[in-house]
């Protein structure tokens, strides 16, 4: 039995104009997806769902999409359960040199589903780390987080970038621009989350944002004016000192910046309700800055706050289901058990 876990992430600038070729600096959490794989004696594949705000469940099928049972749960809920994992599972094989390799899953997530924390990335990791571990033909970081952004690719239809798995893989606080991934030296920013309780389609949010970049010049400068806030952002990032506390000058700056990434993403239509609700109380409460985190139209905001001001407004907003400190996971894939 292997068990690994990887974090989830949090978008300090950047989402959706990263797939465009803009930078983006997502920074991993210590929310953590945990995956245990048990190499089988046949080819099928069971998971085993935990935790994944969801009820529950397990399913076993073959290789083929056709031989899966007809189970007593909703499509998009089996669908969030297995895509990735198969993707997952597909990328150990080959990876291990093993087609026919079978494998019992587990996967146990404190990570929402579709909210912009990087649930997906952060089970596409753990899975493949587990799996050719299991095998015997660990990987080294780069080359996971290589596959896991292939993994993520072929499920989003050609529509993810390398940030969320990059992220996830390394832990700590990332720069994405194409494929150039690198991670950064930053102090620990007092991340605060809201949690809408809701998910966004992120292949739905993608592709509407596309068709505006595609139809208007200005939808295309404001994806390029985002690729610059979040270059502004790396130059006060690059000027901190990693190992000490943030100071309230660069924590109302790059707050400054957030607040800005989310009017420009509101304005490319991937805001929602909620959304805007959970950042104007954190504003109000004395945030440095808010905005939604990951593809938007439901799900998450991450704010900027060191006292416990904004946490204890969002428990109280009507829109928010949950709010919780987010500390930054300087450690990312890891094993828990081998």
């Amino acid at each position: 039995m292997t068990v690994v876990s990887a974090p989830g992430k949090v978008y300090l600038f950047g989402e959706h104009a990263v797939v465009y070729g803009e930078p983006a600096v997502p920074c991993a959490i210590e929310r953590r997806a945990t995956v245990t794989v048990e190499p089988r004696a046949d080819s099928h594949v069971r998971v085993e769902a935990q935790d994944l705000t969801l009820d529950g469940f397990a399913v076993e099928y073959a290789d083929s999409a056709d031989d899966r049972p007809d189970v007593d749960v909703p499509k998009p809920l089996l669908d969030a359960a297995t895509g990735y994992v198969d993707a997952a599972v597909e990328q150990a094989r080959e990876a291990a040199d093993a087609p026919d390799a079978g494998f019992d899953i587990e996967v146990d997530s404190e990570i929402p589903l579709g909210a912009g924390l990087g649930s997906s990335a952060a089970v596409v990791v753990a899975g493949i780390d587990a799996a050719t571990r299991a095998l015997g033909e660990p990987l080294d970081r780069r080359e996971l987080a290589d596959r896991a952004y292939k993994a993520e690719y072929d499920v989003q239809d050609g529509q993810a970038s390398r940030a969320d798995t990059f992220c996830s893989t390394m832990g700590g606080a990332v720069r994405v621009e194409g494929d150039d991934c690198t991670r950064l030296a930053t102090p620990a920013l007092p991340f605060v989350v809201g949690f809408d309780g809701g998910a966004g389609d992120t292949g739905q949010l993608v592709a509407g944002v596309r068709s505006l970049r595609d139809r208007y010049e200005f939808a295309a400068d404001t994806v390029e004016a985002i690729g610059d806030i979040v270059r502004e952002g790396e130059s006060l990032l690059a000027a901190a000192d990693p190992d000490s506390d943030p100071s309230a000058e660069l924590i109302g700056e790059i707050g400054e910046l957030m607040d800005i990434n989310h009017g420009l993403l509101s304005a490319l239509g991937v805001s929602s309700r909620s959304l805007d609700t959970m950042v104007w109380a954190a504003r109000e409460a004395g945030a440095d800055g808010a905005k939604l985190t990951g593809a938007g139209g439901g799900g998450c905001t991450v704010a900027l706050d060191a006292t416990d001001e904004t946490e204890t407004s969002l428990q109280y907003t009507p829109d928010c289901e949950q709010a919780f400190r987010a500390e930054l996971a300087t450690e990312g894939v890891r094993v828990e058990r081998s």
